[in-house]
């Protein structure tokens, strides 16, 4: 039986239907991707499956009895409740009384024990310690600490609080909506993972095609107001999508020879006789009707980068350059890189480790600390940056894009604003309309309108692909791979940096960059890791009081007024002493071992033998590194046990 139907849902929002008639059932145990372009009502679709938007006809049906959660698209910016507090908001009945009974477990004085007395006694009414014990074991599943405030934690680990509190419930059902936008690379890896272990159905929206690739069971198109559903994986689905297209433009061509065909006999039936037959003329008018009503698909983006004279063949190089920000650790550390006319280099790095700062640094806005930084000669810059600063919202996209001018000039053609700006999907309506209606895409879209007016020889894309649609950032890739100018690529999006560099900066976060041959995957298949895939995904450093809380959970007054002391571990036994004692000898052995890797990797007739055995050495390595890393940490782990 269906978990989820959407039947006939019809809803407009201007000229044409935003949903028309689309019909979906989604069946327990799928994980649905949800396709389409910008402006199409994916996330308007989705609030009519919350219920938070009302349909002008047609039913939304959930089985009875199952459980509905949201993963929301935005993370909240300003909330200062703890992450108990957060995921107990997932009962509605009880989250409150849960948050309220832990918040007065962490105090001491008798009034709080007395308000907790309370407390307990409506929580065992409405079995709220089974609820709690369920908060706490999700909270410890996903490694982050109860009472941390959720505006102290990074986006990566407020996206954990929201999926624990999304969880928590035990859903039938997930919705997601653009789950990966602003996480670094190891935040949606980890997001990839917990959502593998999860057994329920998903509606997702999403245009990060690894993402896609890796979760979806099944896509589903929404194209001109209707549902088209391609049970089949992402990479079947483009195959099966171009063929439809194909068939379309064929039956598309074929009903319009056959109207201009009855248009003609109509005109010779005029001229002929008067009497014509009617029912060929009742004909003629249904097709013209059928015609007129036909929902065109919308055009592709269609533009290309206003190149500016070549600049010279040195764009920046550095030179045991340093950066720190006043009172701060080096954000960057004895840096020597060297950066050529058509190089594109992609940053990649945890949030916060300093590729924003690198960019400014190689382009001249930021001076070094110590060492130098030579720029090139003749550089023009045009910035895509991630939080569309660029961007006034009270204008609107045709006085955003003019500056004052009626026509600019794109490699050598002049061209019209408004026409310029259809080639980006804009309506001459929608053209006129102020910016802060915009949607996520079409920001994103009229940002690379404006980009790409000016000449320029260095694109820097800061995060360019949130908020794309596929075609449009497939279309971006291509333009961007056939520059001739520098690329400067700031993404998490690991197909986008694949499709594009030809370099990777990795940016460990301690200062240091390390430059990579080839795109992501290259860097991964070189033995690239994250810092925090070696450390577990740790969250923030916790305070020992922090550690306490969250080892204790919320306990019950009588637990709470008389906290035992924490026991010390139990000694070491023989055979963990004598482990101890080998794990030195093994961690020599197999840095000793990755070393020689790295040293046959690093050699200049390296990638010049057989393909089978660059790939061997390079798995190799990464195998070596991993168990390196998985011995070095039980070592520190009997280590601290046998100092205590």
């Amino acid at each position: 039986m269906p978990l989820l139907t959407l039947d006939k849902i019809s809803l407009s929002f201007g000229m044409h239907p935003l949903l028309d008639g689309a019909s979906l059932i989604i069946e327990p145990g799928e994980r649905v991707c949800l396709l389409g372009r910008n402006g199409e009502g994916k996330s308007t679709l989705l609030k009519i499956v919350k219920g938070e938007v009302t349909p002008e006809s047609g039913v939304v049906r959930l089985e009875e009895g199952a459980v509905l959660s949201v993963l929301p698209q935005n993370l909240p910016s300003e909330d200062s409740r703890t992450a108990y507090e957060v995921v107990a908001s997932a009962f509605p009945e009880t989250g409150e009384l849960l948050a309220q009974f832990h918040h007065l477990s962490q105090q001491a004085d008798e009034d709080s024990l007395n308000k907790m007395m309370s407390v307990q006694e409506r929580l065992e009414a409405l079995d709220g310690w089974r609820l709690d014990q369920k908060v706490t074991t999700i909270l410890a599943q996903y490694g982050v600490e109860p009472d941390r405030a959720l505006n102290t934690l990074s986006g990566g680990w407020q996206r954990r609080v929201l999926l624990a509190k999304a969880l928590v419930a035990e859903p039938d059902v997930l919705l997601l909506d653009e789950p990966t936008n602003h996480l670094d690379v190891p935040a949606i890896a980890w997001l990839e993972e917990a959502l593998g272990q999860f057994r329920g159905a998903m509606l997702f929206v999403s245009h990060d095609r690894a993402f896609i690739r890796r979760m979806a069971t099944r896509v589903v198109e929404l194209d001109r107001g209707q549902l088209v559903s391609f049970s089949a994986t992402y990479e079947k689905y483009l195959e099966l999508k171009e063929k439809a297209l194909e068939e379309e433009e064929r039956q598309n061509a074929l009903f319009d020879k056959r109207l201009k065909q009855e248009e003609a006999w109509i005109r010779q039936g005029i001229k002929a006789r008067r009497t014509r037959n009617m029912g060929r003329v009742r004909h003629l008018k249904a097709m013209r009707e059928e015609h007129r009503q036909r929902r065109v698909r919308g055009g592709t983006a269609t533009f290309a980068v206003e190149e500016a004279a070549r600049s010279g063949k040195l764009v920046a190089e550095a030179k045991h350059a340093d950066f720190a920000y006043p009172g701060q650790p080096p954000v960057i550390r004895d840096l020597d890189l060297t950066v050529l006319r058509g190089d594109k280099i992609g940053l990649v790095g945890e949030n916060g480790t300093g590729k924003t700062t690198l960019v400014r640094l190689l382009l001249g806005e930021l001076e070094p600390s110590s060492g130098s930084i030579r720029l090139g000669t003749n550089l023009k810059v045009a910035y895509f940056d991630q939080l569309r600063g660029e961007l006034d919202l009270d204008k609107n996209a045709l006085d955003n894009l003019s500056e004052g001018r009626e026509f600019i000039e794109i490699n050598g053609q002049s061209k019209h604003v408004l026409g310029y700006l259809q080639e980006f999907l804009f309506t001459p309506e929608r053209a006129r309309s102020p910016v802060s209606v915009f949607s996520g895409g079409e920001r994103a879209r009229l940002l690379l309108a404006k980009l790409f007016s000016k000449p320029a020889n260095i694109l820097v894309l800061d995060e360019p692909t949130n908020d794309l649609d596929v075609e449009t950032l497939e279309l971006l890739e291509e333009q961007v791979s056939e520059f001739k100018g520098t690329v400067l690529v700031i993404s998490h999006d690991r197909e986008f940096l694949d499709n594009v560099v030809t370099d990777v900066i990795f940016l460990d976060g301690t200062g240091e960059a390390r430059e990579y041959v080839g795109g992501y995957s290259d860097w991964r298949r070189q033995g690239g890791t994250f810092p925090s895939e070696a450390s577990g995904n740790r969250p923030d450093k916790q305070d020992k009081r922090g550690k306490e809380a969250n080892q204790a959970g919320s306990k019950k007054p009588e637990e709470a007024a008389a906290r035992p002391t924490k026991s010390k571990p139990a000694k070491l036994s023989y055979k963990l002493k004598l482990e101890l004692e080998q794990l030195p000898g093994k961690i020599e052995q197999l840095e000793a071992q990755v070393a020689a890797l790295q040293e046959e990797i690093s050699a200049s007739d390296f990638y010049s033998k057989a393909p089978e055995e660059v790939a061997a050495t390079l798995e190799a390595l990464s195998e070596a590194e991993t168990q390196l890393e998985g011995v070095i940490e039980r070592w520190m782990e009997l280590e601290e046990q046998a100092s205590q």
